[in-house]
Parts: structure tokens; C-alpha cells; sequence
């Protein structure tokens, strides 16, 4: 299904300098107190795609995803670490541990990562937020963040996931670049994918559109 979503502002090179602000405010230096506990999200105990959890959800992976304000609840995190624990695992095995959301070709209904994206939505407690946050978890690279703040400043057409795919390759891969480039101003290190540049400055600049958003929390 073909989708297109609108790339902000913030994300043109006239916006350069106030999006790599964005990125050193949010991946600042955190302690009990402040600072932003989402920038946390990837490298929480080592990161969710390091090679000997790649491809099983633990409960660290259930910690992280509350660092970006949401919850697995109890009988949820139960079927996700216990009674349905291997079957998720053989669905996150289908999904490459290197590919970048750049390089994929095309984005089809049957695409491993929508597979599970379904399953973990039928676990109980999970909505559509925190199934996409659990798998940018462990395909970081592959899988974007994404929540009502990013929906409502992107309005994606269709599908998100294939709307952000088909603009991260336009004009010779321009935005990815663009993202890359911001990342490394910001010298907030090269583990932090293309895909969380997009979402955290996004988010940052248009997290007060909507009024749901615990703005410290996140």
C-alpha cells in the first residue's frame, strides 16, 4: 500500500541548528532527578538488539519501553516473558538483526515485523504505541518510535512504517542523510539509528500538540 507523510519543518537543513538542540537537550545527561529518562530507550542494559536478547523480549525490554511513557501491565508482561514467550521469539527471529528501514525495497502485508506487530497487539494490555515500541526495542534500526505526538506532525497517508520508508529513500536517500548528519552534530554517538533522530526531534518540537503527552516523562 503506497503512503506518504509530511516531513516537518524541523526536519529541513533550514532547521538544522534548532534540531540538533533538540537532540543534545533530549540526550542529555540523566540521573534520578533529570533529564530526559527516554534517552535511555535504546542502551538500557545493553540495548534490546544486542546479540543474546535479540530475539526474546525480556524484562528489560518491558523496562525501556516504560522510559518512553508506556506500560506493559501485569498479565501482559507475564504472556510476553512466560506463556507466550516462544512464539514471539520465533516471529522476532524472522526479522534480520542488521537491516535498516532505508534498505528495505518494499513493505509487504505479510512483512515479518507486521506479523508480530499483530500478535503484540493481541497480548493483553498492548496498544499500537507500545507493540511499535517494543519493536523498535529490538530492531532499533528497523522500527521507528512513533505516538500520537509523531502521527499528528507527520499525518501519514497509510501505513507509517511504509510512509517513513518511502521518505528516508527519496532524492538519493537525501533525508536519511540529513538525519545522520544531525546525529552527528549533535554527537550524541552512532548506536542512535536514523529512525529515533526522526522520531526525538519530532517529537521534541511538537510534543505540546497533544496535551495527553507526560512531556517529563518521555
Amino acid at each position: 500500500m503506497t503512503s506518504t507523510l509530511n516531513v516537518p519543518t524541523i526536519l529541513t537543513p533550514g532547521s538544522r541548528a534548532q534540531a540538533v538542540e533538540h537532540l543534545r537537550r533530549y540526550f542529555g545527561p540523566v540521573d534520578g532527578t533529570s533529564g530526559w529518562a527516554g534517552s535511555r530507550f535504546e542502551r538500557l542494559a545493553g540495548g534490546g538488539d544486542r546479540p543474546d536478547v535479540a530475539d526474546r523480549f525480556t524484562a528489560d525490554d518491558l523496562v525501556a519501553v516504560s522510559l518512553l511513557s508506556v506500560n506493559v501491565p501485569p498479565h501482559g508482561a507475564i504472556q510476553l516473558l512466560e506463556s507466550r514467550a516462544d512464539e514471539l521469539a520465533r516471529l522476532l527471529a524472522e526479522i534480520p538483526h542488521d537491516l535498516e528501514l532505508v534498505d528495505v525495497e518494499s513493505i509487504p502485508d505479510d512483512w515479518a515485523p507486521n506479523r508480530l506487530w499483530a500478535a503484540l497487539r493481541d497480548v493483553r494490555g498492548i496498544g499500537w504505541v507500545t507493540a511499535g515500541k517494543l519493536l523498535a526495542r529490538k530492531r532499533p534500526r528497523l522500527i521507528p518510535v512513533y505516538d500520537s505526538v509523531v502521527q499528528a506532525a507527520v499525518t501519514p497517508t497509510a501505513s507509517f512504517w511504509e510512509a517513513l520508508r518511502a521518505a528516508l529513500r527519496a532524492d538519493d536517500r537525501a533525508l536519511h542523510r540529513h538525519l545522520l548528519s544531525l546525529r552527528d552534530e549533535a554527537g550524541i554517538g552512532d548506536d542512535i539509528s536514523a529512525l529515533r533522530v526522526f522520531d526525538v526531534v519530532v517529537w521534541m518540537h511538537y510534543r505540546y500538540l497533544d496535551p495527553t503527552t507526560d512531556a517529563e516523562a518521555a
